[in-house]
């Protein structure tokens, strides 16, 4: 059913499952139940948050590190009073965070970054009505250690890809922002003509010429963008947050136990899905200056892979108690570092991450790390208003396009004209003559049954390319409705995608400003299995 929110927007949903473009371990996770039951904590359907933060009651926090930590990290901003405020909350006991974590993807990446986000705001909302009392603030934690410039380093803008030009290797949150200037630029010649792109752009030109690394920037423009609603950034590279995981990675490293771990858990995951994540000997990265490179045992010495360092075991131990944040989890261990130092009870994440997090709980109670609620983030799809005009001219609802096009068309054609395209009573035809000719011919002789098979394979083939070029014929006769399918579907769908994993914040804030963080809040639902489709009436 479709809901009207606003006068001049409506949204209504359909199950993610139905979509098309989840994985079965999603829709499994979804529901609740077995086989994956065993591989989370809460039911993603209706989390018991009561229980996660009794648990998460009994782990020893340091309170104090990350509230002063994360005022460090905002000493270079304009830090807004709910930001500050949210921060000196998280000292309190009674203060529990609800986290999203992603890349320091330039220009925020993909619209999905932001639908996560908005969604922590709104569940940490929602908690806060339902257990007055308590206080629960929004964390974006930064996963600026990340080193896939490819995958962070371009944005899609007007159907074209925009890639900074950089020849700067290791973490990319701690590479310069030189050379983003003229990506600004392109994108002022993108959406510069729309109402809200002139202090947006100016926002970006704050953040990304004015701060010396990406994941500075990145922080001023989160900041700028979502701060209003009390978000809270987290870079966790910094020695303050390392030093607290020292114990697990000295066991990381000279026990290994991740990968033993992990692996079981794997080997069951296997038998019913395909795995996300393969843990490694060790899961630790070597992350200094240009370089994040995998550490490895080699007999009794520990070597960091395309460099000539390489420590004992002593000099190793040494290094970690010194320099800490030269330590970079990789996925294996991240949710480690996350729930160790925040008073975390829900964790939103997207397909993969989700999928990843399957593989955690068994080691994070080997840590005796509180395993959080695990939630699918919300899924948006933006119809516009001259894309709502043109399906509804076709008398098609966006629900129709999540079909494959060329399937979406035949249905449509089929179901307005008044031509008989299905060849139904014609394939009964040749099933009744050859089934009279089979027996004809097994009573002058037995083997002739084949000959005849062979023939009516070659007879419905037949009849099967002519039902094909009759509907081809057919469709001729409706291009401009085929077009205008294929164009909305290409529009809504880009790249055969969904629009969030492929389309940039950029055009969509450049046209409607902070009203459209609005609208995605309001139609947000933090804990759901449904897919939120958002019109423009």
């Amino acid at each position: 059913m479709i809901q009207h929110i606003h006068p001049a927007i409506a949204f209504h949903t359909i199950p993610i499952a139905e979509t098309g473009y989840f994985s079965p371990i999603i829709a499994n996770f979804l529901s609740g139940q077995a086989p994956l039951r065993d591989f989370y904590e809460y039911n993603p359907a209706a989390p018991d948050f009561a229980m996660a933060m009794k648990v998460k009651e009994g782990q020893a926090l340091r309170r104090d590190i990350l509230a002063d930590t994360l005022y460090q990290q905002y000493r270079h901003l304009e830090i807004r009073e709910e930001v500050r405020a949210n921060i000196g909350l998280l000292q309190a006991t009674n203060t529990f965070t609800v986290c999203t974590a992603h890349q320091p993807n330039i220009f925020t990446g993909y619209l999905y970054f932001v639908y996560k986000i908005l969604q922590t705001v709104k569940l940490s909302r929602d908690l806060a009505l339902q257990y007055p009392g308590k206080h629960f603030v929004p964390v974006y934690y930064m996963g600026s250690e990340d080193a896939d410039l490819d995958e962070l380093g371009s944005i899609f803008l007007d159907g074209r890809k925009l890639t900074w030009e950089t020849d700067q290797t290791g973490a990319v949150g701690r590479m310069h922002t030189e050379g983003l200037e003229e990506m600004i630029k392109s994108i002022g010649d993108s959406i510069g003509y729309l109402p809200h792109a002139p202090e947006l752009l100016e926002t970006l030109r704050k953040a990304y010429l004015s701060h010396g690394n990406i994941q500075e920037a990145t922080l001023s423009l989160v900041n700028d963008l979502f701060g209003c609603y009390g978000l809270v950034v987290l870079i966790p590279d910094h020695p303050n947050f390392k030093r607290q995981l020292i114990p697990i990675m000295k066991e990381e490293l000279l026990e290994q136990s991740s990968e033993k771990i992990v692996t079981k858990t794997i080997d069951k995951l296997a038998a019913h899905f395909k795995v996300q994540a393969t843990p490694r000997e060790i899961n630790l990265f070597y992350l200094r200056d240009n370089q994040r490179e995998r550490i490895v045992k080699d007999g009794e010495v520990w070597k960091v892979l395309h460099t000539p360092l390489s420590f004992t075991r002593d000099e190793l131990l040494a290094e970690l108690e010194a320099n800490p944040e030269r330590f970079s989890p990789n996925v294996i261990l991240r949710g480690i570092l996350q729930e160790t130092i925040l008073p975390n009870i829900a964790f939103i994440g997207g397909g993969g991450e989700v999928a990843y997090w399957l593989e955690l709980k068994d080691l994070f109670h080997h840590h005796k790390v509180p395993y959080p609620a695990v939630l699918l983030r919300n899924s948006f799809l933006w119809v516009r208003r001259e894309e709502h005009a043109r399906l509804a001219k076709l008398g098609l609802s966006p629900d129709a396009l999540f079909e494959d096009t060329g399937l979406l068309i035949s249905k449509f054609v089929h179901a307005h004209t008044n031509a008989s395209l299905v060849l139904r009573e014609e394939y009964a035809a040749v099933e009744k003559l050859f089934n009279e000719l089979e027996e004809k011919a097994k009573q002058i002789d037995i083997t002739l049954g084949a000959s005849v098979n062979a023939e009516r394979a070659r007879a419905v083939k037949s009849v099967g390319k002519l039902e094909h070029k009759f509907l081809r014929a057919e469709k001729k006769k409706f291009a401009w409705q085929t077009e205008q399918i294929q164009t909305v579907k290409d529009r809504l769908f880009p790249g055969n995608s969904l629009q969030e994993r492929k389309e940039n914040l950029l055009p969509y804030y450049a046209e409607y400003g902070p009203a459209f963080f609005d609208h995605i809040l309001q139609f947000c639902i933090p804990v759901t299995d449904q897919f939120i489709i958002v019109t423009e009436l």
